[in-house]
């Protein structure tokens, strides 16, 4: 019998990616999609993509009928899961959030970067890490799923041979990273209009992002001490991709390509390519991998690590739906095999 799922806040682009990807998945069934503004709207009337994939309407969420769906994701702005998510899970329902309502263990932290009160609190140690190279089993007996942010997602997957084996300086981890357009979300904003974003190449919150302190706690709890990593995201010219050049220092000799070789063998969306190589943004656009390249420039002691993801696939709704599979005990890879598109 299929799985019923449920997709809170559906009309932005993580959650049309998550339609995209379900509507093809053969163990689950998307029984109802929110919109508060749409509510009345058909689905493939706003996402045409899925005319003969998906036949809904959106609908105002209600939590008595998102209580008959066995696991219901978040695609929500920050601030939205926190509030219907014990509702649920009392309801026995499986809860994934695609924010970063239950990412952040410390509350105050949480509350100074995203400026607002956590209205649950208690939930907040319970939440599981979705990342499932780093967290699998805890994911599968999970009940919350707080699924990682994007940026993270590269730079922790980039790093994480590295900073488990402690073979890096961790005061001197640099992560330089670049996003297409589509990480801002689909709300209308001038930076990211076509003639702002359209030939141009900026930095941007050099000062302090959101991710800085996600990125933060993920490397500290992998290397059991505090890590302050420098991060920096730049917006790119384009509408998917994340590419992560991270820099960081040896401390111990070590063959990287077998570290990382052997570290990811198991992972079927985590590609080591050979030596020498540069992954590109293109080569995951619309696939939930992960593509990762290390360098030893010179041979000494700087290591220049290069990590590319789909940002709203791996970095967001693919990495959710791998999360998913896990949660109802279903194949992790169902769903998710598709290459990436080219050109």
């Amino acid at each position: 019998m299929k799985r019923k799922i449920g997709i809170v806040g559906a009309t932005g682009y993580t959650g049309v990616e998550l339609l995209r990807l379900l509507v093809n998945h053969p163990g689950v069934e998307i029984t109802y999609v929110t919109s508060r503004e749409h509510a009345g709207t058909r689905v493939d009337a706003m996402f045409p993509n899925l005319r003969g994939f998906l036949d809904l309407d959106f609908s105002a969420p209600a939590n008595e009928q998102l209580a008959e769906c066995d696991l219901v994701f978040f695609a929500t702005p920050n601030g939205v899961a926190m509030k219907s998510a014990q509702a649920l899970l009392d309801a026995g329902v499986k809860v994934i959030d695609l924010a970063a309502d239950f990412r952040i263990k410390d509350i105050a932290v949480w509350e100074k970067w995203y400026g607002m009160q956590h209205a649950s609190p208690q939930l907040v140690e319970e939440a599981v890490y979705g990342m499932p190279e780093l967290n699998r089993e805890q994911v599968r007996g999970a009940r919350l799923v707080a699924n990682p942010g994007c940026y993270p997602t590269a730079v922790t997957l980039g790093l994480l041979p590295l900073v488990e084996n402690g073979l890096v300086d961790l005061s001197q981890v640099i992560a330089d990273t670049k996003s297409g357009v589509s990480g801002a979300g689909r709300k209308a904003e001038v930076h990211t209009l076509l003639a702002e974003a359209g030939d141009n190449f900026k930095a941007y919150a050099v000062a302090g992002h959101r991710h800085q302190p996600e990125i933060a706690q993920t490397l500290s709890l992998i290397a059991g001490c505090p890590v302050k990593p420098t991060f920096v995201p730049h917006l790119l010219p384009m509408i998917r991709g994340i590419h992560a050049t991270l820099y960081t220092t040896l401390t111990a000799a070590a063959d990287l390509q077998s570290l990382y070789e052997q570290r990811f063998a198991q992972e079927t969306f985590v590609d080591v390519l050979p030596a020498g190589s540069h992954p590109e943004t293109r080569s995951v656009r619309g696939a939930n991998v992960c593509r990762i390249a290390v360098h030893r420039p010179g041979n000494e002691s700087r290591v220049v690590v290069l990590s590319v993801i789909d940002n709203l696939v791996k970095g967001a709704a693919g990495q959710a739906v791998q999360n998913m599979n896990l949660m109802l005990g279903l194949e992790e890879r169902t769903a998710l095999g598709n290459p990436g598109l080219l050109p």
